[in-house]
């Protein structure tokens, strides 16, 4: 029925179930830590499960070992465990995002070195009883006793507050309680146990000393709390890591009755396999009935989905077309419109009276607008359906930025900023570009940089860079117009969002009225077609926007 030692019997069946619960700690904390090895919210979960894992090992060779030298030295080891919380609290700091440094950790650790420098003096153990199983605790353990406690109300309290505070998020709030609970169960279950045996010690005249063989238990639910805690929002498979523990304890249940001649014991093993497998088998069976019921539901949603997505395709195209088909009727007039409008400027109908010429001047501008809108249009509907057409030509790049440097200054001038173009020092490689739409993206750029800069200027510089392309793993050079302003600047948000279509920044139109949003994205589209890149860089409100055209060389 067991084995007997230290003048009382230990029963089989609770020494054999300390294999099974070893191995499942130590398969759920490696598990965990290949999961994501750089993230410390792992490696601290891991360090604390292996803690608790040699510990379980530590206690469980202690009962079949004769030698009272070497009980001594495994009892005096198993005060190491109070490790375990100096993890879990590290844990606790990365579970709710503070990075601690090293120094904040060295801070946290300092209290566990008279631990390690006292481990095998008689200030932790002085002796062990080989009669009970029992061993006289010196100074060392009482101090470890109250760091435990101390650490234990460290975490506790960091996590009430963070519960607390406006800040947190339902779901954090919720893992942050489950935490708790844990800890609170591993408390009452160590408080139990330990009531229970000192009862049962004094019951039985000191026959109970195996009940404390079962207080290692408690830590199996508290890091099964832990882990269902942070696998429940998506960090580890949850499922995963279950059906392995399963399968880990039916080898371990199973293989142990190779070793074991009590029939008494062995029906026992076999009852828990019985059950563990009913379970298993029944989690498994509705698996799979789960994951028949998805598959059939993903493939109607397939199916509607492409059905959807084929109506998109017909909406999509005959919008491109009633864009393309309005647009070129709107061109049209607006070509007539801007033409004699020069002639009458121009004096060819003969003298146009002051009054008159600021009509017509305005007129002729808001037309010049309503050109280029329909010019955007159209090569929306041309991007879109596939059908711009490019002609690549070798270029000098800094001469295309020259001329629109050159056409915006005048511009400049009237809102009393520079303009400064920085050439290169030595001239460009050529490279093979549409001439005609690169010059659009590069005045877009400058035009915009002067449209949102009250004060200040803009810098235009053209310079020579490189790239490790990690496809190909070669080096490519490219060519780069940079337009840094001192304007409005732009926040994280609009940063991503200016080269969308329709997109403008939040507080562009309290300086700039015209526009919808549509030039950084036709200029972006044109420059992908060039197997380049565009992109805008700001560090914030009121501190200057970069716009930085790359392309590439060859």
């Amino acid at each position: 029925m067991g084995i007997q030692y230290c003048n009382f019997d230990i029963p089989k069946l609770t020494l054999y179930s300390y294999a099974p619960v070893f191995i499942i700690c130590i398969l759920a904390g490696i598990y965990i830590l290949i999961q994501d090895r750089k993230n410390p919210i792992n490696r601290n979960l891991f360090f604390f499960i292996l803690i608790f894992s040699l510990w379980v090992i530590n206690d469980y060779f202690q009962w079949f070992i004769h030698s009272i030298w070497l009980n001594l030295f495994l009892a005096r080891l198993s005060i190491l465990v109070c490790f375990a919380i100096l993890f879990f609290v590290f844990f606790v700091y990365s579970f709710i995002g503070k990075n601690l440094s090293f120094y904040k950790k060295l801070l946290f650790s300092l209290p566990f070195i008279p631990i390690i420098i006292l481990l095998f003096t008689d200030y932790n153990l002085s002796m062990f009883i080989s009669e009970n199983c029992t061993t006289e605790s010196g100074l060392l353990y009482y101090y470890v006793y109250a760091l435990t406690i101390i650490y234990t109300i460290l975490i506790v309290s960091i996590l009430l507050y963070q519960l607390i505070r406006k800040e947190a998020t339902q779901t954090k709030k919720d893992q942050i309680k489950l935490i708790v609970a844990a800890i609170s169960i591993l408390i009452i279950w160590f408080i139990f146990f330990n009531r229970v045996y000192f009862d049962l010690e004094s019951l039985t005249g000191g026959q109970a000393g195996w009940v404390v063989l079962l207080t290692p238990y408690g830590m199996i639910f508290f890091i099964g709390i832990i882990t269902y805690t942070i696998t429940r929002y998506g960090l580890f498979n949850i499922k995963f890591i279950g059906t392995q523990a399963l399968v880990v304890a039916l080898i371990a249940l199973v293989g142990s009755t190779l070793f074991v001649n009590d029939m008494f014991t062995i029906r026992i093993i076999i009852r828990i396999t019985l059950a563990l497998v009913v379970l298993l088998g029944w989690l498994l069976v509705r698996s799979v009935k789960f994951e028949v019921q998805r598959k059939e539901e993903l493939e109607n949603l397939s199916t509607q989905l492409a059905a959807a997505n084929d109506k998109l395709h017909a909406l999509d195209k005959a919008k491109s077309e009633f864009i393309s088909i309005a647009s070129h009727q709107l061109r049209t007039p607006l070509t007539s419109i801007k033409g004699f409008g020069s002639l009458l400027l121009e004096g060819t109908y003969g003298a146009v009276p002051e009054a008159q010429r600021n009509a017509l001047e305005k007129i002729y501008v808001s037309n010049e607008r309503l050109i280029q809108l329909v010019e955007d249009l159209l090569n929306i509907s041309r991007i879109e359906a596939g059908r711009m057409e490019f002609d690549f030509q070798p270029a000098q790049i800094e001469d295309l930025v020259k001329e629109a440097v050159d056409t915006l200054e005048l511009s400049a001038k009237d809102k009393g900023l520079y303009l400064d173009y920085q050439k290169p020092n030595e001239p460009l490689p050529k490279i093979k570009i549409d001439i005609t739409k690169i010059k659009e993206v590069i005045s877009n750029m400058v035009d915009n940089a002067i449209k949102y800069t009250q004060k200040g200027g803009v810098t235009v510089r053209v310079e020579k860079g490189s790239f490790f392309n990690h496809d190909t793993r070669q080096q490519k050079s490219v060519v780069r117009v940079i337009v840094s302003d001192t304007g409005i600047g732009m926040n994280k948000e609009e940063l991503e969002s200016i080269f969308n279509k329709f997109e403008r920044g939040k507080e562009v139109s309290h300086y700039h009225t015209d526009g919808i949003g549509l030039g950084m994205y036709v200029g972006k589209k044109m420059v992908e077609a060039h197997h380049g890149k565009i992109w805008a860089e700001s560090e914030g409100k009121n501190k200057g926007s970069r716009f930085i055209l790359e392309l590439p060389v060859g």
